[in-house]
């Protein structure tokens, strides 16, 4: 090889390929943050529902509708009939609330895009943390504030943990509540 190119590649071609193979990874990783931790991701749902107004406006509590969240793992996304239970004669003609009724009447689930998930490998129980007293917002953001539901906490082990270690700190309305367990069973089953 002549050695005026390979001078020539170490100066300028190799740091230029260096350079933009790091450009790539760091925009890479930027990018592709909300999808990692979720923070952020807001997607349009099948049929609009503005938690500002129900949950907001109307006061709603979040367990007339997640239903399973003080006795299940899981919070539970409604089923269109918990919809009809007040769509059946309030908004009836409101195109949105049509096109709810038609499922209804088809008895079709709505296939709602799920905002907040967890990995496969950890365990959460809803029930655990709402019947400790813990408010929906503390991981949801401020849900009752929200037309289009978005994820605004990190559902990392570290944001868990600090909240676990430090719970005291971390819910101020709870006087006199201990730290959470904070061992690998907890969450890793």
């Amino acid at each position: 090889m002549n050695k005026s190119f390979l001078d020539y590649f170490l100066k300028i071609r190799l740091p230029i390929i260096v350079f933009v193979a790091c450009a790539s990874l760091v925009l890479t990783y930027y990018v592709s943050r909300q999808e990692r931790d979720g923070v952020g991701y807001q997607p349009a749902q099948p049929i609009p529902f503005s938690h500002a107004l129900h949950a907001g406006q109307m006061g709603i509590d979040c367990q007339y509708c997640h239903t399973g969240a003080s006795v299940s793992r899981h919070a539970m996304v409604p089923p269109v009939n918990t919809c009809m239970n007040c769509h059946s004669v309030a908004r009836k003609n409101k195109p949105d609330i049509v096109r709810l009724t038609q499922y209804f009447n088809e008895n079709k689930a709505i296939h709602w895009k799920r905002v907040h998930k967890l990995p496969d490998f950890v365990y959460f129980n809803h029930s655990v943390h709402v019947n400790r007293g813990i408010h929906c917002q503390t991981c949801h953001g401020e849900i009752q504030e929200m037309d289009v539901v978005r994820q605004v906490n990190s559902f990392t082990m570290a944001n868990c943990l600090r909240c676990h270690r430090n719970t005291a700190a971390m819910l101020p309305y709870l006087p006199g509540i201990k730290n959470a367990p904070d061992n690998c069973y907890t969450c890793h089953r």
